[in-house]
């Protein structure tokens, strides 16, 4: 048991002693016959001379643990030296797992090699895919004593036997498996003693995992080199010297490693070589790894040390993306980025580049290409020492792209003690230093009050303990007031070139931030101008990253909807938007995705947006019922979009009685529903207060004239400093359009008739011949300007004859309402013989602070009196509009005009969170 605990404490010490030292050279062997119990029995013909092999021999077995050598290798013998050519004339690739993942992928990998016009080209390949998770699980199995630890090397074996059948052939199959199984055999021996000591060393850990990358080196060599193509391939642990470092990292020794290189290549000169990514050597020739994702940095390297024209990354997205698309689908693929643009966005978590690539090739001013190996007419992103002048392209130019860090923790330590005392944060840090710790981002007010910072919350506790420990007693003699823990954290970055002296780039951030209603716990910002990173909650994250993402046109301004009550108003508002929907995305970049209609019976849910051309057969096909709690949760809940508004289309109190608890948490709200607006008033100035202290929108402009722009107006003129005297004005489409063909020898009744066959009154026309919805109107205008009336405050002057007020239907109504056309007719003549017309109005009089609701008589000449079909007009007497007031005039009722007042309410609000305007 001693020798082997030495064994694997020391991977430098051989299992056998005949093992060759790692600096040893072994004997060239020539295989002219591959072991048949590697073959498939239909291959075996190509092997006809008699195969020996160490293997099969105990008494030589040779167990090398430190390197996997090949056979085939051609060796320079000449004398003379070859001289390593550096500069333009090289190209090198690198291919991940995934480009290696098999052998049709491999043969892909081949022919771009292949496809390659350059004079010379390097290849840097990572292990097959999936192999170097493999390998690490069987260190896992063998030191907790799992013996399915041999199994598991079984499928190693097979996975690559099987690819390299489907890839090679002749003296290159025999040689590549007969070493495959030399390796197999080795990692047995080592897994066995690993099996036996209960653990592993981190030198063992790196020389097993490494083997995947020798393997797949291999095999593409072979690949190329049968296409004609002269091809070595490179054990990048001959060459490639690094120095551990204490933080888990590796900094390559170029001058060494250089060195190597060119002794490597006076032997083995080669106008393609193929190399492992990932694995490396440290000084004292003992294997080691460049660490997880490495392979990146190894190619980067290798550029460095060829001094190569350019480096290409090819992976399995198209580019470098403005933002995660797992989490923001209209990421878009950035063209260009400054080496400091891309190593922020690696740093804080972006799936760009291994965080350490970029220093070697920043050296010699090499690009790197990301380039998508499965979308070869994709250009992909180009990295280099500066991008394209994008000088007077706009703010978005300034921002490349936006990246998170999930998982963290704020540690906050604050005090008045802290201020101006030399050694506070030199404390604060080296206890972070001494428990390991990782800090993300630092912010420090000028003050000196404060310093938070974020590290990952699996290692809050242990920096929250020690900082206790550390200020116990600056803590006690209260020097300090706290040591505070914030978890569930996450940071966003927002990166891009000289964006911190683009004036109003910080500014569109955090306003982007604060209209999706997100709350920044801390901000952190270098002088380098390339980064400026918030802590937000972590359930905020993915919406904040849309809401930034959006506003800098990085992506289309999308809003989530749900649309309430899909009646006469609200199925008009939803074909609306069917018919506008792919003019609003191409011209104006609004994206509005109606997630959820609901009834009173049956709501339709969808994850993705609701196909509008379709929604009435959907409703029908896959409608639920219908649970408001659920809709508003659904709507409010996705995560993926971060604006959110609810459109109530119907006319129900209790619907309007959700609006504050909707706005609190954040969702817009939109309505031609009066019922908020004209209700209790201590709920309509909670509403009110709720909407200036918060981000959060509510719109409503349809709940007065329909289309008409009255609030708008309204509130212009109060926010320009004017002052409202008086508001007058036909409110009603409906009894406009009544009083409006009042006229000649018609009845009333016959008018109303007539307008409840058009659609103008209510089911039941005694909702609007009551003056209530005039009514509410008038409350509404008259709480816009300042006035905090009740409903019951308005005197209202009802036209439903009082005998008929209690009819048991509107069809009894309709049908006694002739009763009462004499005295219609009366009225009428008295104002046609003084030369005047009835109209219906209601009247905000801000000088005596009342309303009132009432039938009025107007001279034929006055603008009230040249109305016709629904129209409604208002006119707003003001101290500016004194003489001759603001007159707002057009069709005040109908299903078209009231959704499409509902709509333009829509993209305000969309304009409001960052579309074009």
């Amino acid at each position: 048991m001693a020798s082997l605990s030495s064994a694997i404490s020391n991977p430098g010490h051989n299992l056998s002693p005949n093992a060759l030292p790692h600096d040893a050279k072994p004997k060239k062997i020539c295989y002219s016959q591959c072991p048949t119990f590697l073959l498939p029995p239909q291959r075996s013909p190509i092997c006809r001379m008699g195969f020996v092999s160490g293997l099969g021999r105990k008494k030589t077995l040779k167990t090398r643990i430190i390197s996997s050598v090949t056979v085939d290798t051609p060796v320079n013998t000449s004398p003379e030296k070859v001289q390593l050519p550096k500069g333009d004339t090289w190209s090198v690739h690198k291919f991940g797992g995934t480009c290696m993942g098999n052998s049709e992928r491999i043969k892909n990998v081949a022919k771009i090699i292949l496809s390659d016009d350059s004079e010379r080209k390097f290849v840097v390949v990572s292990a097959m895919s999936k192999v170097t998770d493999m390998m690490y699980d069987l260190i896992n199995k063998a030191q907790s004593g799992d013996e399915s630890y041999i199994s598991a090397l079984d499928a190693v074996l097979e996975k690559h036997r099987s690819t390299a059948l489907d890839l090679i052939d002749g003296d290159d199959l025999c040689s590549f498996l007969a070493q495959l199984q030399h390796d197999i055999s080795n990692l047995k021996a080592m897994l066995r003693a690993i099996y036996i000591a209960g653990h592993a060393t981190e030198s063992f850990t790196d020389f097993v995992v490494g083997h995947g990358e020798l393997w797949s080196a291999q095999m593409l060599s072979c690949v190329v080199r049968k296409n004609g193509v002269d091809c070595n391939w490179m054990d990048t642990r001959e060459v490639l010297i690094v120095n551990p470092t204490s933080s888990n990292q590796v900094d390559p020794d170029f001058k060494e490693s250089e060195e190597r290189l060119e002794k490597w290549y006076s032997k083995n000169p080669s106008k393609a070589i193929v190399a492992t990514g990932f694995i490396a050597s440290t000084p004292q020739n003992i294997p080691t790894t460049l660490k997880r994702d490495g392979s990146d940095f190894s190619a980067a390297i290798m550029g460095a040390l060829f001094k190569a024209g350019q480096v290409t990354i090819w992976t399995d997205v198209d580019g470098v993306y403005s933002a995660d698309p797992r989490k923001v689908s209209e990421a878009v693929i950035l063209k260009t980025l400054s080496y400091q643009e891309a190593w922020e966005m690696s740093y804080f978590g972006a799936n760009v580049l291994h965080p350490r690539t970029i220093i070697p090739v920043m050296r010699y001013d090499i690009p790197i290409i990301i380039r998508n190996i499965f979308n070869l007419a994709a250009p992909g992103t180009k990295i280099c020492r500066s991008t394209e002048d994008e000088e007077g392209q706009g703010l978005e130019s300034f921002v490349k792209g936006f990246a998170t860090i999930d998982n963290l923790a704020l540690v906050n330590v604050e005090g008045t003690g802290m201020a101006g005392v030399p050694g506070t944060a030199s404390t604060i840090f080296s206890a972070v230093k001494d428990v390991g710790a990782n800090v993300i981002m630092i912010s420090q007010a000028s003050s000196e009050h404060s310093v938070c910072f974020a590290v990952p919350e699996k290692e809050v506790n242990a920096v929250f303990e020690l900082l206790q420990s550390r200020f116990h007693e600056a803590l006690n003699a209260g020097r300090l007031s706290q040591v505070q823990v914030i978890p569930n954290c996450s940071i966003l970055a927002t990166v891009g070139q000289k964006m911190a002296s683009t004036p109003g780039v910080s500014a569109t951030l955090f306003n982007a931030l604060a209209k999706a209603n997100i709350n920044v716990r801390a901000i952190a910002q270098g002088c380098s101008e390339y980064n400026i990173t918030v802590v937000l909650k972590r359930e905020d994250c993915i919406r904040a990253l849309r809401a930034v993402h959006s506003r800098f046109y990085l992506s289309r301004t999308t809003i989530a909807m749900g649309i309430i009550g899909p009646g006469l108003i609200g199925a008009t508002l939803l074909d609306q938007l069917r018919d506008q929907a792919a003019t609003l995305k191409e011209k104006f970049n609004i994206d509005l995705r109606v997630m959820g209609i609901t009834g009173s019976r049956t709501m339709l849910l969808s994850e993705a947006g609701i196909d509008l051309s379709r929604w009435r057969e959907l409703q029908k096909e896959r409608g639920v019922v219908a649970d408001m709690d659920k809709f508003v949760q659904h709507v409010h809940g996705n995560q993926f979009i971060p604006n959110k508004v609810l459109v109530d289309c119907t006319a129900d109190s209790s619907i309007a009685s959700h609006y504050y608890d909707w706005l609190r948490k954040g969702i817009h709200v939109v309505t031609p529903n009066k019922k908020a607006n004209s209700g209790p008033l201590d709920q309509y100035l909670k509403i009110r207060a709720l909407q200036r202290q918060s981000y959060t929108h509510y719109f409503y402009e349809a709940t007065v004239g329909a289309g008409l722009p009255i609030i708008n107006t309204l509130q212009g003129l109060l926010e320009t400093g004017d002052k409202i005297l008086r508001i007058e004005g036909v409110f009603s489409g409906t009894l406009s359009y009544i009083f409006n063909n009042f006229i000649g020898r018609r009845t009333f009744s016959e008018v109303v008739a007539e307008a409840k066959h058009a659609g103008y009154t209510e089911p039941d026309p005694r909702d609007d011949l009551s003056g209530t919805d005039v009514c509410r109107k008038v409350i509404i205008l008259a709480r816009e300007s300042g006035l905090k009336l009740e409903l019951s405050d308005i005197p209202v002057e009802s036209l439903v004859p009082e005998p008929l007020k209690n009819s048991a239907s509107a069809e009894d109504f309709m049908e006694k309402l002739p009763q009462f056309d004499h005295d219609w007719a009366k009225k009428r003549q008295i104002a046609e013989d003084a030369g005047e017309v009835l109209r219906y109005v209601g009247v905000v009089d801000m000088v005596n602070q009342k309303g009132i609701v009432k039938l009025q008589t107007y001279k034929n000449d006055h603008p009230f009196a040249q109305l016709s079909g629904a129209d409604n007009i208002i006119a707003f007497t003001t101290t500016r509009y004194k003489d001759q007031p603001l007159i707002i005039r057009g069709p005040g009722a109908g299903a078209e005009v009231t959704a499409g007042g509902v709509f333009s309410d829509i993209l305000r609000l969309a304009s409001y969170l960052g579309a074009p305007s």
